[in-house]
């Protein structure tokens, strides 16, 4: 079990330990920790290691590959719509009549549409972002200084605090409004209260009372 977890020795009180839907698992111990130490830590929560590895195996299962073709589901905002496939001289994707029509040259070139897709995803969550991170501004009163919309494999935001600085998951945009409301509250909220303590949850639960709900319907929301 050991050779499977990274271990980091840090300026800490307190053992972390985390266990990622990517597989990767996580142990956080004080700089002073010896081997024998790390060893009973590891051994007390091998079971729940064990565990946690199996729900991710079973809940966050890489989807099958989407073949690009018109009838296929995509998700937007929570919604599902259907994909179709338009040929035309002109290449662009837009959302019409409950469709998510991609209008490419060659009907065959799924790299292609791939591509455009992507890129309107892209665009959409440019702009459904900085409008829901500037309402969100108002009441954290916090302004940070960029958002950056980026591919993230377990992570669905993070925050830089010294530089004010917020990623956020693209894949959000597929998600529903209150799940991405949770998540940029939550990095907001990082600019006052840097770490998950106390004080952090107890602000998150002033502002959205429902903070767990809407964390738990991100989570389990394919």
């Amino acid at each position: 079990m050991k050779e499977k977890i990274e271990i980091h020795k840090k300026k800490v009180k307190n053992v972390t330990l985390k266990v990622k839907r990517d597989g990767s698992i996580h142990l956080t111990v004080p700089e002073a920790a010896t081997d024998d130490y790390i060893e009973r830590v590891i051994a007390n929560k091998e079971e729940w290691i064990e565990s946690q590895l199996k729900h991710f195996n079973e809940n966050y299962k890489k989807p099958k590959e989407k073949e690009m073709v018109s009838g296929e589901s995509f998700k937007y905002l929570g919604k599902n719509y259907r994909l179709k496939i338009i040929e035309s001289n002109e290449e662009y994707v837009r959302l019409y009549r409950g469709y998510i029509e991609i209008h490419v040259k060659d009907k065959n070139n799924t790299a292609k549409k791939q591509e455009l897709l992507k890129k309107w995803y892209q665009e959409k969550a440019k702009k459904k972002f900085a409008e829901l991170v500037h309402e969100y501004e108002q009441i954290v009163k916090e302004e940070v200084n960029s958002i950056r919309v980026i591919t993230m494999q377990t992570r669905w935001g993070s925050c830089n605090v010294e530089r004010k600085n917020i990623n956020l998951n693209l894949e959000l945009i597929k998600k529903p409004r209150y799940c991405i409301e949770y998540v940029i509250l939550h990095e907001l909220a990082h600019l006052k209260y840097p770490n998950h303590g106390k004080q952090f949850w107890e602000y998150m639960s002033v502002h959205m009372p429902n903070w767990e709900w809407r964390k738990n319907k991100l989570e389990s929301i394919n």
